[in-house]
């Protein structure tokens, strides 16, 4: 699988000066937790779950999540289990790629269970996702991930929710994410990246964003995604990958503040009919929130609807500058330091300071590409939204 792998290959040539990196669930963690990208949600329950992944995959999804935790009614959980089983059934064999497939459980016990009842086909299954997680709850999933894989001779990751209520908490915050480090750090080659649950800490007082807002309006979680970057993301070999929060709308039938996206993109590529659709659909919004994320040190995204997969990607396409950065930064000859000025004339380049970013950058034009000198994130959603 590659990111934009369902657009033609003469579009993504005009797109592309390095075009995304093939990838597969065996690939080395460090690309897998980097290609992530628009991570699709949907609920285990779904009837047609087989079909829902297959078309996914042919509409450029490369990670699901299917959940067993609160997407669904308590009284459905042995359904929802036993419909995964089926579904993974009907997948076996079908051709094609698929997306890297997860499960979110509720209890340790149903890794090790759901994997013997999956029997062969948990060949498909890349991993589990871990709710709520804090050290003392964590720590069991991990184990049990840990010895599932040992059993199975199958490799699985995890990917921890960061969700609860202590982590929000200011008197407890620290504390737990103390916690939740030693407990990641612990199982660090089986965490593919850390989650953040932004529904559940506003849910603890009673608030929800509006379209109009991203999650770093809302003071209270944009502290605690910096404490969660601060102690768990950072650059220097410790960190994870720790993925942005989940967008809930996909059309708004009324606004309280402009739109958020400047016309001149869009007409400089003669693309305001797709400016009309993002903003009726809050794209807006969502685009606003994905550049946020990034600034912020988050890579990916939560999504619980199709029609957010494109924005995420489109946005994490590294533009032609910054690789033309990244590159003159991680120059052998500059490993001294230094100060240099861009190529573009228009910044400065200091070695030592953005070598971090730079080995980031690099990172994620592997997996997610990079656009030619004259492309912009309109042409990437033009171009993915007409195949």
């Amino acid at each position: 699988m590659r990111h934009f792998g369902h657009i033609a290959p003469e579009a993504r040539k005009r797109l592309f000066h390095q075009e995304p990196c093939e990838f597969t669930p065996d690939s080395p963690a460090r690309l897998l937790s980097a290609a992530l990208g628009a991570t699709l949600y949907s609920p285990a329950t779904r009837p047609r779950l087989a079909d829902d992944a297959i078309t996914q995959a042919g509409r450029g999804v490369v990670s699901m999540v299917l959940c067993l935790e609160d997407s669904i009614d308590d009284a459905e959980v042995g359904a929802a289990e036993e419909n995964l089983v089926r579904q993974f059934s009907d997948l076996d064999g079908r051709p094609g790629d698929l997306p890297l497939l997860f499960i979110r459980v509720r209890i340790p016990e149903q890794i090790p269970d759901l994997v013997r009842r999956l029997g062969p086909t948990a060949r498909l299954l890349s991993g589990f996702v871990l709710p709520k997680f804090t050290e003392e709850r964590g720590i069991p999933f991990l184990e049990s991930v840990a010895a599932t894989e040992a059993d199975s001779g199958r490799r699985l990751f995890a990917m921890p929710v960061l969700e609860s209520p202590e982590l929000l908490y200011r008197e407890s915050r620290v504390e737990t994410l103390e916690g939740i480090f030693r407990a990641v750090d612990k199982y660090r080659d089986r965490v593919l990246a850390l989650r953040l649950g932004v529904t559940d800490f506003c849910s603890s007082y009673g608030l929800r964003r509006a379209p109009d807002m991203t999650a770093y309006d809302v003071q209270i979680v944009a502290s605690v995604i910096a404490d969660v970057v601060n102690m768990l993301g950072r650059a220097d070999g410790t960190g994870f990958t720790v993925t942005g929060p989940v967008w809930e709308y996909f059309r708004v039938q009324e606004r309280m503040f402009k739109p958020q996206l400047r016309q001149s993109p869009f007409l400089q590529v003669q693309a305001v009919e797709l400016r009309k659709r993002l903003i009726e659909h809050a794209m807006d919004g969502l685009l606003r929130e994905i550049s946020l994320d990034h600034a912020n040190g988050l890579l990916g995204k939560t999504c619980i609807h199709p029609s957010h997969v494109l924005p995420v990607h489109a946005l994490s396409v590294v533009s032609h500058e910054e690789f033309s950065d990244a590159q003159d930064i991680l120059k052998p000859e500059r490993c001294g330091g230094g100060v240099v000025r861009s190529a573009y004339t228009n910044k400065m380049n200091e070695v030592k300071p953005h070598r971090a970013w730079a080995e980031r950058t690099l990172l994620r034009a592997e997996a997610f590409g990079v656009a030619n000198e004259d492309i912009g994130f309109v042409e990437l959603l033009a171009a993915g939204l007409s195949d």
